[in-house]
């Protein structure tokens, strides 16, 4: 195994600056932190001053191979799906690939029969059938309570991570009336979950969807309602409930009709996507302009005051301009800037990428540094403690202490 040696670096552990400045890993496994002199035969990498900090984890995608690989690219060593199908032998294939990003999975979400996603899943068809419900295959639906139960097991004994729920009754979406589970279909998913020892994570994008979500006992959003400005009883519930909440506040923005054109132009990014992706991050959703991005800022900011736990996440998907406005990696850093937009110290939206899902997906080998755990490791030049820009300005990135060829 490889040894190496990071010298005279700034280290954020995921939730804090360290004293420390030097850094040695070994393998997979950071061993030590501290210590001026390097091991014997080690690998030595001068620092000059970046700033080293653990692997984001972008906590809301719909992803594939190829989705991960751009993912690594912008230091995100770990992805979230929230809707995906991965079988047990592609999910090892993933986990010993160093060029790609590792993954976790719910699989395949609790739903409605021609509820969302299925709206979405029609649309892509018309770009790419092979994206849609075609070749004989439809997206596995429920509409008792019993077949709730049965597909939480059935999925769990396939390998799903955590359980995702879709509440969604089209609004914001730009269709409205779609069809829904009814709470007590839900609330039997949750329980089954909760019984075999699952978080479950709800798809609720308002006001209404999000009070059904903490009414049935889920234990994390998967985005953050947009209709309405939280208010104080909303607040409150969430956050003596402990639901953590992944805002994604870049898909938020491209659902009010705001493309991501700014990021797409960033030299930093530009350089590392394929240009399919760029005419992604230039398109949008605008399915509901009628929106105030600023108030969905203002509710993370009541949220975060209050103390749920936010947590970085895109919900990015496929390279369609109609779906645009988010990419793999790129847009991550893009969340992030959002969140300090909307209140958020940069120390903490770093924390929202890192240390937070870890903490809250149980993921816990990874998210922070510490010796014992994963070699996910960033080389930033800057400071993102302090100006969360400097994120994309990425030197190095590791991957169970592989360094990314550049």
């Amino acid at each position: 195994m490889m040894t190496t040696y990071i010298a005279h670096a700034r280290i954020f552990d995921g939730e804090k600056l360290l004293d420390a400045q030097s850094l040695t890993l070994n393998g997979e496994i950071v061993t030590a932190i501290g210590g001026d002199t390097a091991p014997a035969g080690a690998e030595i990498v001068d620092a000059q001053g970046a700033t080293l900090m653990p692997g984001f984890i972008d906590s809301h995608v719909h992803t594939s191979v190829e989705s991960l690989r751009e993912a690594l690219k912008f230091g995100v060593t770990t992805e979230l799906e929230m809707q995906g199908y991965w079988t047990p032998q592609q999910r090892t294939e993933v986990n010993n690939d160093d060029t790609l990003a590792d993954v976790r999975s719910a699989l395949i979400a609790l739903m409605a029969k021609g509820g969302h996603p299925s709206e979405l899943m029609k649309d892509l068809g018309e770009h790419d059938p092979a994206a849609g419900e075609s070749k004989g295959w439809v997206m596995p639906s429920v509409s008792t309570p019993d077949e709730a139960r049965a597909h939480v097991n059935a999925f769990v004994q396939q390998g799903a991570d955590y359980i995702k729920v879709m509440i969604e009754e089209g609004t914001v979406m730009g269709r409205p009336d779609l069809p829904q589970m009814n709470p007590q279909t839900i609330r039997a998913g949750v329980e089954e979950a909760h019984a075999l020892g699952k978080r479950v994570i709800a798809h609720a994008i308002t006001l209404d969807a999000t009070r059904q979500a903490l009414e049935a006992g889920v234990d994390g959003l998967a985005h953050l309602f947009i209709d309405r400005k939280a208010d104080a009883q909303i607040i409150v519930a969430l956050a003596d409930a402990d639901v953590f909440v992944t805002p994604c506040l870049v898909i938020s923005s491209s659902l009010m009709g705001n493309a991501a054109t700014a990021l797409a132009d960033d030299p930093r990014v530009n350089s590392r996507l394929p240009q399919i992706w760029l005419d992604t991050l230039r398109g949008r959703f605008n399915t509901y302009p009628e929106g105030n991005f600023q108030h969905v800022l203002d509710s993370v900011a009541a949220l975060h005051s209050a103390g749920v736990d936010i947590l970085a996440g895109t919900d990015a998907s496929v390279p369609v301009a109609s779906h645009g406005g988010v990419a793999h990696g790129a847009s991550l850093h893009h969340e992030l800037q959002y969140l300090v937009q909307a209140g958020l110290t940069p120390s903490d939206a770093l924390a929202a990428a890192t240390s937070v899902p870890a903490r809250r997906f149980n993921l816990i080998d990874r998210g922070r540094i510490a010796p014992g755990l994963r070699a996910d490791l960033l080389l930033i030049d800057g400071d993102p403690t302090t100006s969360i820009n400097d994120t994309l300005d990425t030197r190095a990135i590791w991957r169970r202490g592989t360094r990314l060829a550049a």
